[in-house]
């Protein structure tokens, strides 16, 4: 059977579950989020793994880069990702990882720079069942009126990390 290791990271906005397969990291998920058992199902399945408490280098080297982070000391990561998912949520998460570290995009705008314009929900659905929040990042993501909509953290999170990017950037 193949593992998923897995750590609790507790950040100043709420306690990650952050998870490591193969060296690389699959998961950085808020422990409080609403879907985080779809999150979690849909990655043991693609992986067909199982979770395991535990340590790994690449867990290791994800806390240290997020502890940089929130210390103002890091505004992008380098790490190993991968990301489960099906083709179109794995294109949505590769162009999220474009945007600017201290800006954000519209659903609209994010569908629009994946050729889909007229795919808003669908982009929407694929950012909310992004399984690496933060590294991946989905909180940059806005409505089109500019207010903060829907984040799996909360919106007292999302809004004290674009605060936290926008006070570095």
């Amino acid at each position: 059977m193949a593992y998923i290791t897995t750590r609790l990271y507790p950040s100043p906005y709420g306690n990650l579950v952050l998870g490591s397969f193969d060296n690389k990291l699959c998961l950085c998920n808020w422990q409080n989020k609403k879907n985080k058992v779809a999150v979690n199902n849909r990655l043991l399945r693609h992986l067909n793994a199982e979770f395991i408490e535990g340590d790994s280098p690449v867990l290791m080297q994800t806390i240290s880069q997020l502890d940089d982070y929130f210390s103002n000391k890091r505004t992008t990561f380098e790490l190993p990702l991968l990301m489960a998912g099906t083709d179109f949520q794995e294109q949505v998460w590769q162009t999220l990882l474009k945007v600017p570290f201290g800006q954000t995009l519209s659903y609209q705008q994010l569908a629009q720079n994946i050729a889909h314009k007229k795919a808003v929900r669908a982009v929407a659905n694929a950012n909310a069942a992004n399984a690496i929040s933060i590294i991946i990042p989905c909180h940059r993501i806005i409505g089109i009126n500019g207010k903060l909509v829907g984040y799996a953290g909360g919106l007292a999170a999302k809004q004290g990390l674009l605060e936290l990017e926008q006070a570095i950037g």
